[in-house]
């Protein structure tokens, strides 16, 4: 497995005011662990004025405020790239993000109307639906990023024998809360959307809430992630 130290971070200029940071091309834990432990690491630093960072399985957006209209010229790419080359050079040092990731049990329904799929991926995977529910529910699952839609968190630890293609045909209606995978990934979908991910159960679990304005996503890139079967499911 690749370490931090040989990891070579390439700097992408995305506009006036951002850098994309690539740490490789492949969906992949370490990958993953370092995006983090670099995000980590630059929102400490107080002397940036930065303004958004934006974590991906990856890569690392970084935007950074730009001064007033009238005032000093904004500092060219390239000086950024030497603040954030210099302040990443020693990453292998710092293995995870200094806070501690936040742990969350995610009770599911598996089965039933909603995870109509879950007998395809037992067949998939040449397994007995209760066995995937197991290797389901087995891993401490850590969230690589949010996209697609708001709340939507990518999962990393899948088992390898619970991978299943996505579905031929989309489905235009997914219900929220529908617990899915698709490929090498799990995931829960925070509201109705449209989906091509294999159905396997649903929680009540709220992910998403355009309500609270101080964390309307309940999880965030680095934060782990329990599953959890509910007593009377499949």
């Amino acid at each position: 497995m690749e370490s931090y130290r040989t990891m070579e971070i390439s700097y992408e200029p995305m506009s006036a005011s951002a850098l994309l940071l690539r740490f490789g091309q492949r969906m992949d834990a370490t990958v993953n662990a370092a995006v983090h432990a670099a995000a980590a690491r630059i929102r400490a630093a107080s002397h940036l004025a930065i303004r958004e960072l934006v974590p991906a399985y990856a890569s690392l957006l970084v935007r950074w405020h730009m001064p007033a209209a009238g005032f000093q010229a904004p500092p060219r790419h390239a000086w950024w790239e030497a603040q954030l080359r210099e302040l990443l050079r020693d990453l292998d040092r710092q293995a995870e993000p200094s806070a501690t990731p936040r742990t969350h049990r995610i009770q599911v329904n598996y089965g039933g109307e909603v995870g109509a799929d879950l007998e395809q991926v037992a067949r998939h995977a040449n397994l007995s639906v209760d066995e995937v529910i197991a290797r389901h529910t087995a891993p401490e699952y850590q969230v690589a990023m949010i996209g697609f839609a708001p709340g939507f968190a990518y999962l990393l630890g899948l088992d390898e024998a619970l991978h299943t293609p996505r579905r031929e045909a989309p489905r235009t209606r997914v219900p929220a809360g529908a617990v899915a995978i698709g490929g090498a990934q799990t995931g829960v979908y925070p509201s109705e959307l449209p989906g091509g991910w294999q159905l396997i159960g649903h929680t009540d679990t709220r992910l998403f809430d355009p309500a609270d304005s101080e964390r309307p996503c309940l999880l965030a890139p680095g934060d782990r992630v329990r599953f959890v079967a509910k007593e009377g499911g499949a």
